[in-house]
């Protein structure tokens, strides 16, 4: 059996957890405490082109910048920096190896990028580093073209190749297929990685069958304390380590990467949860890039079907390619689900026509100020339409949602009547349903808010002018948004999204006065 030997890629691949900004005192605080490990690599960062040349920050612009957070450097670690092809690093900015900075160089690449790859790996190793080719998406290519890569770069000799789950959705079965390619074909003296993450909870138990293996040639594991990554998550170095003691006799020192979780990363992790999770189970099982269903969870406005849904319609040769503008199109495109509303749109025309209209919105005003929204109410009797929410503490006429995961908790159980968005395909025991591309927002981070959507309605219907209560705005200083704890949401970039729905609040007020009765930023 060859030598097994652990990777810990925490900084730079738990990195897209925080963007990277773990902080200088952080970094070397960590670099100090993962020596202590007796682990044989640890990965600082990536490196790459037009980065800043910023201490707190463990993306570097070359080789010089990441060789000074290293200092002072222990002669027992072999330090790593990784180059990513989709934005090559500049070859002039790796200064040859002296053995005063980091030792080795990953390479990571598409299947459309071997050549790139190959030709970039050839450069580096001429610089004396030693080098991992890492083989990004590896279940993306069949079994041919897993074969010609590896010939290609056993011509190259470089000291590693890696297998890479990039979307954590390899299964034993499929991944002992990849090794048992590799290990037929790399030349004797390559070593083999295997560069995991978790979406399926496959990394801990693909590693151990790849160890019962005993295979003759060299391994390595990558691994992250506290299992930090995206998404779900990489495999847990913690647990990982002390597998290895247990089963085969390594003397990792597993208290130092528990200190490290403590000192360094439990902070992060309550900010910024990483871990198993629903939308990253739906990434994998649907072959998708994570990012998608990053996106999508933070909607906070579908059901596990219509996520699915979603993510399963995505066309094939963009599933592995995420970027914001797919994202939107794929969701917009679901959302915009057409229908004829006329009937609809009449018959609520009808029974608000000439009334006092008060629109609820959820926030945590109606609670503060109940008592002026009691007061109004029965001074003008008015047609209350509520917003995505039923209580019991208001005499509410109708909900309106555009939310199917808030709907969900209340089709079947209000005595109101519901007018809901066509996007919401799964909702039952409504009475109107009105096309949701002619209500939307104006911008695809409040495409789907229903306080815009319904005033947006109301305008439409040629209403003069409705009231609002409840409808506060975002607030990171106030713990509570919402006047129901149980309807909280994290929303992200709360100042744009306040500044967002304020203009299109401003618009519909060109046609139809918007009369607030609580506190708003609006």
């Amino acid at each position: 059996m060859g030598n097994i030997s652990i990777l810990d890629c925490t900084l730079r691949d738990g990195g897209y957890v925080n963007d990277f900004v773990f902080g200088e005192k952080v970094i070397r605080g960590f670099l100090s405490k993962i020596v202590e490990t007796n682990i044989e690599y640890c990965e600082v960062g990536f490196i790459k082109a037009n980065a800043k040349d910023d201490p707190d920050i463990n993306v570097y612009p070359g080789t010089e910048a990441i060789n000074r957070i290293i200092q002072p450097k222990d002669a027992n670690m072999k330090y790593v920096g990784m180059v990513d092809m989709s934005s090559p690093v500049p070859l002039d900015m790796i200064t040859p190896y002296d053995g005063t900075g980091i030792d080795v160089i990953r390479v990571i690449f598409k299947k459309s990028k071997i050549k790139e790859g190959y030709h970039y790996c050839d450069e580096i190793m001429k610089k004396g580093y030693t080098v991992f080719a890492q083989f990004v998406g590896t279940d993306a290519y069949s079994d041919k073209e897993f074969i010609e890569a590896i010939e290609l770069f056993n011509e190259l000799e470089p000291y590693g190749v890696s297998i890479v789950d990039s979307f954590g959705l390899i299964t034993r079965k499929q991944f002992l297929r990849l090794v048992y390619l590799a290990d037929n074909n790399l030349k004797p003296g390559i070593t083999l990685g295997y560069h995991a993450h978790n979406n399926l909870q496959q990394a801990m138990g693909n590693s151990e069958a790849l160890l019962d293996l005993n295979l003759a040639r060299n391994i390595v594991i990558d691994a992250c304390v506290f299992g930090m990554g995206r998404g779900a998550g990489n495999l847990n170095l913690e647990l990982f380590a002390e597998y290895m003691n247990e089963v085969y006799g390594t003397d990792y020192k597993i208290e130092p990467m528990l200190e490290i979780m403590d000192e360094y990363l439990e902070g992060v992790y309550k900010d910024k949860f990483w871990g198993y999770s629903l939308p990253m189970y739906l990434s994998a099982s649907n072959g998708c890039h994570p990012n998608y269903s990053i996106y999508l969870q933070n909607k906070h406005a579908l059901t596990v079907k219509s996520f699915s849904e979603i993510l399963k319609n995505i066309p094939d040769d963009k599933k592995a390619q995420f970027s914001k503008e797919n994202a939107e199109y794929f969701y917009e495109k679901y959302l915009d689900n057409h229908i004829d509303d006329s009937a609809a749109v009449a018959s609520l025309k009808s029974a608000l026509d000439g009334k006092e209209v008060l629109v609820l919105a959820p926030g945590s005003s109606l609670r503060k100020n109940a008592d002026d929204v009691k007061k109004f109410i029965s001074e003008k009797n008015p047609v209350i339409i509520a917003v995505n929410f039923d209580t019991k503490d208001y005499p509410i006429n109708y909900i309106f949602s555009s939310n199917m995961k808030r709907f969900a908790g209340i089709q079947s159980e209000t005595d109101a009547k519901c007018i809901i968005t066509s996007n919401m395909r799964e909702a039952v025991n409504y009475e109107y349903m009105v096309n949701f591309a002619s209500y939307k927002g104006g911008n695809s981070d409040i495409i789907d808010n229903a306080g815009v959507m319904i005033l947006r309605l109301l305008a439409s219907l040629g209403l003069s002018k409705v009231s609002i209560a409840g409808m506060d705005g975002y607030s990171a200083q106030d713990s509570i948004n919402y006047f129901d704890k149980k309807l909280e949401y994290d929303f992200q970039s709360l100042e744009s999204r306040n500044a967002l729905i304020a203009k299109e609040i401003e618009e519909v007020s060109k046609t139809m006065a918007c009369d607030f009765i609580t506190p708003t930023v609006y």
